[in-house]
């Protein structure tokens, strides 16, 4: 079972339309069996796979031992793939409950994870460096790195390399690759972009780059993957590629 953080130092990354994507991809074209976790508060994940996130329970219950993972995993319109929604309550869930007083409370999500039996697990981890993040990477054996290619998405790739690289000299960690969204092919700091990518992860950038696209933002309204919504889109067939890529380097 491969467990993968999907991350992020900055928002407007395409991190959750990574994670969704690549996880359809996953169970659409190569039959395998999904599980999404939504592990950021504001819930896009959830919302984007046609949830409401006051609805439902996210992974805070389990952490604090209210409830077990079966109560919380629900599946999706995928088949194959299934979801932990997120709530607001993830938000500050470190400081509350039987988690305030455990000292080792960031490797809890660990433990519970093991329990399950995917094929893969992907985590969307919130654009920040927090608890929720750091319990991610220990729970993860491999992350995803999500980026832009633009100023403030650079400096977020230099904290979050060093950030991970702190985390991986503890737990078996390691990252599988770096995920390009809203590439434009004709951009003029294209070259100079990839190169800051190339010294900060080195031979982790991905080929296979996602186009930016409408067909992405109007599949949400439907609370659907693109390729329910769009198949033929570019979005699609780019995330397509990068999933067939993911899964040679894996």
């Amino acid at each position: 079972m491969n467990v993968i953080s999907v991350t992020s130092f900055k928002g407007g990354t395409a991190k959750t339309s990574t994670t969704l994507h690549i996880g359809s991809a996953l169970c659409k074209f190569h039959k395998k069996k999904v599980l999404l976790i939504d592990f950021d508060a504001q819930a896009n994940l959830t919302t984007g796979l046609g949830f409401d996130p006051d609805e439902q329970d996210s992974m805070a219950p389990v952490l604090q031992g209210e409830k077990s993972l079966s109560d919380v995993i629900l599946p999706t319109c995928i088949p194959g793939m299934d979801i932990i929604p997120a709530d607001t309550w993830l938000e500050r869930v470190e400081v509350s409950g039987s988690l305030a007083a455990d000292r080792y409370s960031h490797e809890r999500l660990k433990e519970i994870l093991r329990t399950l039996s995917y094929d893969f697990i992907f985590i969307d981890t919130p654009p920040s460096l927090c608890w929720l993040t750091e319990s991610s990477l220990i729970a993860s054996n491999l992350s995803l790195v999500c980026a832009t290619p633009e100023f403030y998405s650079v400096k977020g790739l230099q904290r979050l390399s060093l950030f991970i690289n702190n985390i991986s000299e503890r737990h078996g960690l390691k990252v599988l690759g770096v995920a390009l969204s809203f590439w434009n092919p004709r951009g003029k700091s294209n070259d100079a972009f990839l190169q800051v990518t190339e010294q900060t992860f080195p031979g982790k950038l991905l080929q296979a780059k996602v186009r930016r696209d409408i067909a992405v933002s109007e599949a949400t309204i439907y609370g659907k993957p693109i390729f329910e919504t769009a198949p033929k889109s570019r979005a699609a067939l780019d995330y397509t590629a990068l999933t067939d890529e993911i899964l040679q380097r894996i």
